[in-house]
């Protein structure tokens, strides 16, 4: 327990939780779900979901992480009988996205490319274009073969991110995020300057801004914000328990969990500024309305950063080229930020469990997830991504979510513990808002969330595709995950002294 990695400083793991935190989703997600949910209006909710639920969970995987020096398989398992399965459940998860959010990023990677010749414009339309031209998508089910465009840009995804594994916590992670995160803040801060000063921008703006205070009564907008907090800060991917269990023995949890909650926040709210700049200057430079652009694009999601922002870039004054390579530069070192720590929860527990040296775990763990994620980079890739990533998140991460926190609040009742220990080694004392937020609105609010969204998959499905498609590379995907915990946390442990743990925590 004592031989553990350790972070070289505390702003080394700040950078690396923030990293893992600020993803793709924080530039394409939250400015239209705020947009979508009551504009300035949303930002009540969303604050309040932050206070409530980001932080206290960021708390409760630090503290599970810095007390039980454990990948999260380990510490679930030090922390209560019966739990480590849940632990495996978040390493699967992460094992799925990390498939296919490679492919993502080398998608990002080929568009800074093209955005040297604006090659975009070489289809009738960017939409056509990163689906017909590039993608080369076929029809739903169907595999197709390799597409070089983007299988060519993923080996190198994958070579920055297992080069970075395989140098360790502190040489590697520590090191990459060092570089990465300050030069994305200080790219995206160009980004967002120049967006605010061209035509049109206010009225984005405005529109970002504009408090709709009818829907503040609405349910719906305050899960919508629960579910953003929940999303955008890597929690229950496994991700902060491994990270936290790298900190040295005196480390401030709570403070360290606030500082990575408002960074996200604050990126997130610059990217909201950014993209709602450019979508104004796209609605001037076609003579129509903001609240008519809605109509024609998309705010969130890939059509956004693939296909709505090569038509933004497209129509600038000048320097187009230069505008494009810093976009897309961005998104994919918000990408490879958030990649890394994803791939480093199951190298922890691989190595934890089969008691194998970090180089083999970096090699059987990352190895693997780079073979799958060659699936993603054939004509078939972006039908099997939409679907994966759809059930993966809403019923992968919010519902291990939710068995997390009613495990530990109601059935371990480990909250009073961990919060002694929080407060043991905090400035921050932890008090009845911590146990409550956990223990009682968490659980409400993302149980009423995950109801909803079973009930819409069932009855309504999801993007026209066939319900065989949906079950395969959905619903299949989703329980897959479940099952591979269940069947991991019943395999002996290699490392002895980690099994002497476990026996003996089984047997109190």
């Amino acid at each position: 327990m004592e031989n553990r990695p350790q972070w070289g400083t505390r702003a080394g793991f700040i950078l690396a939780a923030v990293g893992s935190a600020v993803g793709l989703g924080n530039i394409w997600r939250f400015p239209g779900v705020a947009y979508e949910n009551g504009g300035g209006a949303f930002f009540i909710p969303y604050l309040f979901a932050l206070l409530t639920a980001g932080i206290p969970l960021l708390i409760l995987e630090f503290t599970i992480g810095h007390k039980y020096r454990g990948s999260a398989p380990l510490s679930y398992a030090r922390a209560s009988k019966g739990s480590e399965w849940i632990g495996w459940w978040q390493v699967a998860i992460s094992f799925v996205i990390s498939t296919y959010y490679a492919v993502i990023i080398a998608w990002a990677m080929a568009y800074a490319y093209f955005s040297i010749s604006l090659k975009w414009n070489e289809g009738d339309d960017t939409v056509s274009f990163l689906v017909g031209n590039y993608l080369q998508t076929g029809e739903a089910g169907a595999v197709g073969s390799i597409v070089p465009g983007v299988f060519i840009p993923l080996l190198i995804v994958w070579a920055v991110t297992l080069g970075v594994l395989f140098a360790g916590v502190k040489k590697g992670i520590e090191l990459a995020n060092k570089i990465m995160i300050p030069l994305l803040v200080v790219l995206f801060l160009i980004i967002v300057v120049r967006a605010v000063t061209l035509d049109g921008a206010m009225d984005g703006l405005n529109a970002f801004f504009s408090p709709n205070w009818d829907l503040i009564a609405d349910p719906s907008v305050w899960v919508a914000a629960y579910g953003q907090i929940f999303f955008s800060l890597s929690i229950a991917f496994a991700i902060m328990i491994t990270y936290a269990s790298y900190l040295p023995k005196k480390s401030d949890i709570t403070n360290n969990a606030f500082i990575t909650g408002f960074a996200n926040s604050s990126v997130e709210l610059l990217a909201g500024f950014g993209v709602f700049a450019a979508l104004g200057f796209l609605a001037a430079q076609n003579g129509i309305a903001f609240s008519e652009l809605g109509e024609t694009y998309s705010f969130t999601g890939v059509i956004l950063a693939f296909a709505v922002f090569p038509e933004i870039i497209n129509q600038f004054p000048i320097l187009n080229e230069v505008f494009g390579v810093l976009f897309f530069a961005c998104l994919v070192l918000a990408g490879l930020s958030s990649l890394i720590s994803i791939v480093e929860t199951f190298v922890a527990g691989i190595q934890d469990k089969f008691n194998v040296s970090r180089s083999k775990a970096v090699l059987f763990g990352g190895g693997l997830s780079a073979v799958i994620s060659v699936l993603f980079a054939t004509q078939g890739g972006l039908n099997f991504l939409d679907v994966a990533d759809e059930w993966i998140n809403q019923f992968g991460i919010a519902l291990v979510g939710l068995v997390e926190v009613i495990f530990f609040a109601w059935i371990a009742k480990q909250l009073t513990p961990l919060q002694q220990y929080a407060n043991e080694v905090s400035d921050i004392k932890l008090g009845l808002w911590w146990k409550v937020s956990l223990g009682l609105l968490t659980p409400v609010v993302l149980g009423y969330m995950m109801y909803g969204k079973i009930k819409q998959r069932i009855v309504e499905g999801y993007g026209g595709y066939e319900v065989d498609f949906l079950f395969n590379f959905g619903w299949s995907v989703a329980l897959g995950a479940i099952l591979f915990g269940v069947l991991f946390a019943n395999l002996k442990w290699r490392n002895q002294v980690d099994a002497m743990v476990v026996k003996k925590k089984e047997v109190s």
